[in-house]
């Protein structure tokens, strides 16, 4: 019997920067984050085989691997999990997104969620979201030594529209409270531009995460912090068109702060999107991820969506919208 797992993309509000590590664990610091699931997925099948191939592992991604032990599998995500949870059984794993890697939605978590609910299900275990996103983390820097945060497997676990707070023990997801006309109209907002360049988030953050493990951010974490806290009371108005006038202004805020982090966070090109976005009705907005290319989320009232599309032009325009569920399995 087939198995296939799915997992959403994400895109991060405020805070990001504030989840490391290696800024909330150091003494008198914390972290925290806005940030929302959104429509688009990645998935993951597996097929038991039988023992007549001449293969035990096959998976198919952007390349196609067929090997005899999980030592030998090249896709180091894949090898990892299966190596650490000794899934031993031949098998036939699919991997599938509607979006591609390295974009800054947080790919790289979506992924680890999808592939450890799945195997949790082969190992006829029962997982809840937070174990899910924690054993995430665990594969991601402990495991494969990744200079990654610890929102991203978070919000690829739940779902929604939800903030995270850390600490040096604690993981607090709250939800945020939103109306049905305020959260619409605040999804509807919400423009994803493509600046036409991908990254893989880890080479973009070694000035960044030096920068704050020598403290050298602090007051720019201190002021994303407070953007975070700021914000939920912003997104729980009852007005949708206030709502989303001062949610626009505050991110412009956060990307000018997150900007000061590292130099290598924004490129010229993607200025020049995010100015020509802004000049055509868009009220504020940030780069998707770590930086260094990726996409630009705009937060752009609905009647300005056109003229902004048609100043970014040929810029590539992606529609998202919310998901609620989170990691689920769609067949099992």
């Amino acid at each position: 019997m087939m198995i296939m797992s799915r997992t959403p993309f994400r895109i991060s509000f405020f805070g990001g920067g504030t989840d490391y590590p290696e800024h909330f664990r150091r003494e008198g610091q914390r972290g925290a984050v806005v940030g929302m699931a959104i429509d688009k997925y990645l998935y993951i099948s597996a097929l038991r085989l039988t023992e007549i191939q001449s293969y035990r592992y096959r998976v198919s991604y952007s390349r196609l691997e067929k090997v005899s032990d999980p030592s030998e599998i090249e896709h180091n995500v894949v090898r990892e999990c299966l190596r650490h949870y000794r899934i031993d059984e031949p098998l036939d794993i699919n991997i599938m997104s509607d979006i591609p890697a390295s974009t800054g939605l947080g790919s790289s978590s979506a992924f680890t969620v999808a592939l450890l609910n799945l195997l949790a299900r082969l190992r006829s275990e029962r997982v809840t979201k937070m174990e899910l996103a924690k054993r995430a983390i665990f594969v991601e820097r402990d495991l494969l030594n990744e200079r990654v945060g610890v929102q991203d497997q978070l919000h690829a676990a739940f779902g929604g529209i939800n903030r995270f707070d850390f600490d040096r023990k604690n993981i607090r997801i709250t939800p945020v409270s939103m109306t049905g006309a305020v959260q619409q109209h605040f999804v509807d907002s919400l423009m994803l531009i493509y600046s036409g360049v991908t990254r893989h988030a880890s080479a973009t953050l070694d000035e960044q995460i030096g920068n704050t493990r020598a403290g050298k951010v602090d007051r720019q974490m201190d002021a994303l912090l407070d953007l975070v806290d700021q914000s939920v009371a912003v997104m729980e108005m009852e007005d949708p068109h206030a709502m989303v006038a001062e949610f626009g202004r505050m991110m412009d805020e956060g990307w000018r702060i997150k900007r000061s982090l590292s130099s290598k966070i924004t490129l010229p090109h993607i200025d020049e999107l995010y100015d020509r976005a802004m000049a055509n009705g868009a009220l504020g907005g940030k780069l998707c991820g770590a930086g260094g290319g990726g996409f630009l989320l705009m937060v752009v009232p609905p009647d300005r969506r056109a003229q902004v599309a048609e100043a970014v032009s040929p810029a590539k325009i992606i529609d998202i919208g919310l998901d609620t569920q989170g990691a689920i399995l769609l067949y099992s």
